[in-house]
């Protein structure tokens, strides 16, 4: 009976190694949503996340990061005017960090690089100013994970500096490609 319990942990154990092993390198698949902030060119986003992730230490990922992201473009008043703000999507390239205290639990991180916004060639489709092709991407997040899910809140922006920028007498809407929200992704485990 002894050499029996015996066998079966350490099957146990070297089926956990192994599945611990095999999540060393992964490729995250997952969906995001928020609220546009500042509001003031588009209203909300609705995303997908892909990624690969290599673990380097138990406790530190490293890779890179991808996706697609749609804002949702909104009527802004401006000095009068009504802007009719045209929706545009965001693709970012970016270098990904994440850091795991423990094996289950909280964790943070961030993605880093460029993003590419793409749509229509104007801001708003009664404006003659042209939207920018992107700029910095930044998209910090604080979540919970397991082997299988992250759960995150996440903060994304693409800095655009003044391109974008509307002006309508003393008023002036700023291009925003920024939000506010929430995520979920799946972690697809590819091996060592």
């Amino acid at each position: 009976m002894k050499k029996v319990v015996l066998a079966a942990a350490m099957g146990i154990l070297s089926i956990s190694f192994v599945q611990a092993q095999s999540m060393k390198n992964t490729l995250k698949v997952g969906v995001m949503g928020g609220a546009a902030v500042p509001n003031e060119n588009a209203a909300a986003n609705l995303g997908v996340d892909v990624s690969y992730q290599n673990l380097i230490t138990p406790h530190v990922g490293l890779g890179v990061a991808t996706g697609y992201n749609h804002f949702f473009g909104k009527d802004n008043d401006l000095g009068g005017t009504t802007l009719q703000n045209n929706s545009f999507g965001v693709v970012p390239v970016a270098a990904l960090v994440r850091y795991y205290p423990q094996a289950k639990g909280i964790y943070v991180g961030t993605d880093l690089g460029y993003g590419f916004i793409t749509g229509d060639e104007k801001v708003a489709s009664n404006s003659s100013v042209n939207r920018p092709d992107g700029g910095f991407y930044l998209k910090p997040e604080l979540g919970w994970h397991n082997r299988n899910w992250n759960v995150f809140a996440h903060y994304t922006k693409v800095f655009t500096g003044d391109d974008g920028k509307i002006n309508i007498g003393n008023a002036t809407q700023k291009y925003n490609a920024g939000s506010i929200g929430v995520g979920v992704a799946y972690n697809i485990g590819l091996g060592r």
